[in-house]
């Protein structure tokens, strides 16, 4: 049984354009607006200003029509989202754009208003994504990993900004507790205080962008561990066939965290629930852990032998056949053996039925 990958990303074409380079000054500008900031505009000047066509671009905060007609692109005022004419506002009652409505091939699930860190991250993420990891790592992400880098950032941070500067409760009625240490909040400790005078404004604001850009730089890399495993993941649903004819049975070479990579990969691969096992090394053992129904989960789509849990050594091995193996847990989501072979067959005879040999 063999699987090809069918790759979720695949079905759209690319919203992202490359930034035009006729800029009307040089620097290039990018227009904001003045006063009071807010973490959305920030995010969207971090990225723009990790793109090459941006990196020493003047930040130009005014609401003046006049100056910002003078910008080479313009974000979080104007009333205007024309991406042709690089203009990026979402306060105007008519822009109703969200993540999932500008690229629906990452799914319908991501439905908050954006606000003009996800309208830059829309149209200019993938980019920045490339570039960032170009400057730390020296290397270019596949397009498979950066459209998966790219979602999850979404998801794990732009998100949160989307939803918050537009207003949009996380669910329905009142929490019981309220977070107040997330970047947003922690973007106005940059905002001077009411009773403090004369204070510069857009010397606050260059703060606040090296505050944001250094948590969103760190957060992207530390996703190269979480990719790593990932890919891990990936190499092992590749492979599953080699394992056993059935598909059911997966080997990571190298063991990783694997819990919260594998449901999506199975969607990627259209693989949804086929997995029940996973084979991995431990020291100087080998393991064969049951799929969880969710990373979170204690109910299994398989769990090992019923006539084997809680049993260990000549008991176990008398029971199963397995000539090595070591012990089964009581509730069956985890055992183990001294070898590999012995592992596997645990596996195999697990997917046969509950009966002992």
């Amino acid at each position: 049984m063999s699987f090809g990958p069918r790759l979720f990303f695949s079905s759209t074409a690319k919203i992202m354009s490359s930034v035009s380079k006729k800029f009307k000054s040089n620097p290039p500008k990018i227009g904001t607006h003045d006063g009071t900031f807010h973490c959305d505009e920030i995010l969207a000047c971090f990225l723009l200003k990790s793109l090459p066509d941006f990196k020493d671009a003047e930040i130009v905060r005014s609401r003046k029509d006049e100056v910002l007609n003078e910008c080479d692109i313009v974000v979080d005022v104007g009333g205007i989202y024309d991406p042709k004419s690089s203009r990026f506002d979402h306060h105007q009652q008519s822009f109703q754009e969200t993540f999932s409505s500008l690229r629906p091939e990452f799914g319908d699930k991501f439905d908050v208003r954006l606000s003009s860190a996800g309208l830059i991250y829309v149209h200019y993420g993938e980019e920045a994504i490339q570039e960032i990891y170009k400057q730390h790592f020296n290397e270019k992400l596949s397009e498979r990993n950066l459209k998966v880098i790219y979602r999850k950032l979404y998801e794990s941070l732009i998100r949160e900004i989307d939803g918050i500067d537009n207003g949009v409760p996380m669910f329905e009625g009142e929490p019981k507790y309220t977070i107040s240490s997330h970047l947003s909040n922690r973007v106005k400790r940059f905002l001077p205080s009411w009773e403090v005078k004369n204070v510069d404004y857009t010397a606050q604001f260059h703060k606040a962008l090296d505050y944001v850009g250094e948590e969103l730089v760190e957060k992207l890399v530390n996703y190269k561990s979480w990719l790593n495993a990932r890919n891990h993941v990936v190499e092992a649903v590749e492979n599953a066939s080699t394992v056993h004819e059935s598909g059911e049975i997966l080997e990571l070479k190298t063991f990783c965290p694997w819990k919260d990579h594998l449901q999506d990969v199975e969607k990627e691969f259209g693989i949804e629930n086929i997995p029940k096992y996973v084979l991995f090394q431990d020291t100087d053992s080998f393991r064969v852990i049951c799929v969880p129904n969710s990373p979170t989960s204690f109910v299994c789509r398989k769990f090992l032998h019923i006539n084997w849990r809680g049993l260990r050594d000549e008991e176990l091995q008398k029971c199963s056949g397995v000539e090595d193996a070591v012990f089964v847990h009581a509730s069956g989501f985890i055992g183990g053996a001294k070898s590999r072979e012995g592992a596997l067959k645990m596996a195999i005879e697990s997917l046969c039925g509950d009966y002992c040999n």
